[in-house]
């Protein structure tokens, strides 16, 4: 699985489950979290690790038509991408490995709905202070008080 997400909140904003990941795949992927996130030019960061589909030229230009900066994790520096393999570990223990899934698309389906009804809107984060992705999105974006 292919996704996005915000540091602020630990929201899961884009995703796609492919075959294969090609530098199209993570173009379209990027699209769907811009539409669902707001960008701040110069402000928002990509970061990913060294995969050829992140470095071409046709996914910087991508970026930069939204106006976000590219990042790159160094070489055998494992802290670079631990909170995604935190998110992995986290969506393998809490649900993958208790399912059965009798078809790839059932698998998609039932993982995307982990991701926005229980991750983003229910889970409590102990890193966000025992409150959900989407508690801490709202305050971020000034819609609610902090309690």
């Amino acid at each position: 699985m292919l996704r996005f997400w915000t540091a602020a909140p630990r929201r899961s904003w884009g995703m796609r489950w492919p075959s294969h990941v090609r530098t199209s795949l993570v173009c379209e992927a990027i699209d769907m979290a811009v539409r669902r996130c707001p960008v701040e030019k110069g402000a928002t960061v990509f970061h990913s690790d060294r995969g050829s589909q992140y470095t071409s030229q046709k996914f910087l230009d991508h970026l930069k038509s939204y106006g976000i900066r590219p990042s790159v994790g160094r070489t055998g520096v494992c802290w670079d991408n631990a909170w995604a393999e935190s998110f992995n570990a986290t969506l393998k223990n809490e649900r993958v490995h208790r399912m059965v899934y009798p078809t790839r698309q059932k698998a998609i389906n039932d993982i995307a709905s982990w991701i926005e009804l229980r991750y983003n809107h229910v889970r409590l984060h102990s890193a966000l202070g025992y409150r959900t992705p989407n508690e801490v999105e709202q305050e971020f974006l000034g819609l609610t008080k902090a309690a």
